[in-house]
């Protein structure tokens, strides 16, 4: 190996913070093409149905892995939503940050995102309208897909996770989940599709965040309408499943199903939304 190759792995390993090892691993893996389609994951949605909402990986930890993506913070303290290599955090109201590289994370999706499919969407008038639309554009039933959709949006409604309270599992925390409406905003949809056979692991079906243009505004999106939107596929073949060592992990009983728990969670909890 050259000095200078040596060097930059060296100068690599200082940025992330990583292993000697898996600085090499990964960089070998991008150098040959194997992570283009290629999904990580922290922990289950089954895991954070049960309450397991202990930070498992740290931010900076999780953009070594994808550029792309969504997921949540320590005890469910809001939402995250990874855009161009940036992780931001969006807290009770919409308001988003950007995160800062110690915050911890229980859960997360990312990837490296780069489009396989592209296609313009019209006539959006509902957040179902838009899945099926892009269901036509999905080449399988069987792949994860990551999905990005950018444009200006006339209604979207969306949430934030509030800080859960000791001992509440998903659907108790989200009881009192900070939910409201934005009118006339630019932005992007992050997301992915899960196929149901993965429901133990991920939402099955579609699960989307948002952040503004500005980065000013986001959330987990409940509706949506829009004249016009420009969506991009992400065919994921590879899947990575990173399964946390705390304790709090180790020791839930993952037992059960819990997809009825998971869509009451992952709904709209009120008609009425706060105006933003």
């Amino acid at each position: 190996m050259s000095t200078a190759v040596w060097q930059a792995l060296e100068a690599e390993q200082r940025r992330t913070g990583e292993s000697m090892s898996d600085v090499i691993e990964r960089s070998l893996a991008t150098a040959l093409g194997l992570e283009r389609h290629s999904l990580y994951q922290v922990s289950t949605t089954s895991a954070l149905v049960k309450g397991v909402f202990r930070g498992a990986i740290t931010v900076a930890d999780l953009i070594t892995h994808g550029d792309f993506g969504i997921g949540t913070f320590d005890g469910l303290d809001g939402e995250l939503v990874l855009l161009d290599g940036i992780c931001h955090h969006v807290g009770a109201g919409g308001a988003a940050s950007v995160a800062d590289r110690g915050r911890t994370v229980p859960f997360a999706v990312v990837t490296w995102f780069d489009a396989d499919t592209s296609t313009a969407i019209d006539g959006v008038e509902s957040l179902t309208a838009l899945e099926r639309a892009v269901d036509a554009h999905r080449p399988t039933q069987n792949v994860f897909v990551g999905i990005r959709i950018e444009g200006m949006i006339d209604t979207l409604a969306l949430r934030a996770a509030c800080p859960a309270a000791p001992g509440e599992n998903l659907v108790q925390a989200t009881a009192h989940q900070s939910e409201f409406t934005v009118d006339r905003v630019e932005g992007t949809m992050v997301g992915f599709w899960t196929p149901d056979y993965a429901r133990t692991v991920n939402v099955p079906g579609y699960h989307f965040h948002f952040l503004s243009s500005d980065r000013s505004i986001g959330g987990h999106i409940l509706d949506v309408r829009a004249a016009s939107l420009a969506a991009s596929l992400h065919i994921e073949s590879d899947i990575h499943l990173a399964l946390p060592k705390t304790a709090e992990f180790l020791d839930a009983d993952l037992s059960g199903d819990t997809s009825d728990d998971l869509r009451v969670a992952e709904g709209s909890r009120v008609k009425d939304h706060d105006q933003v």
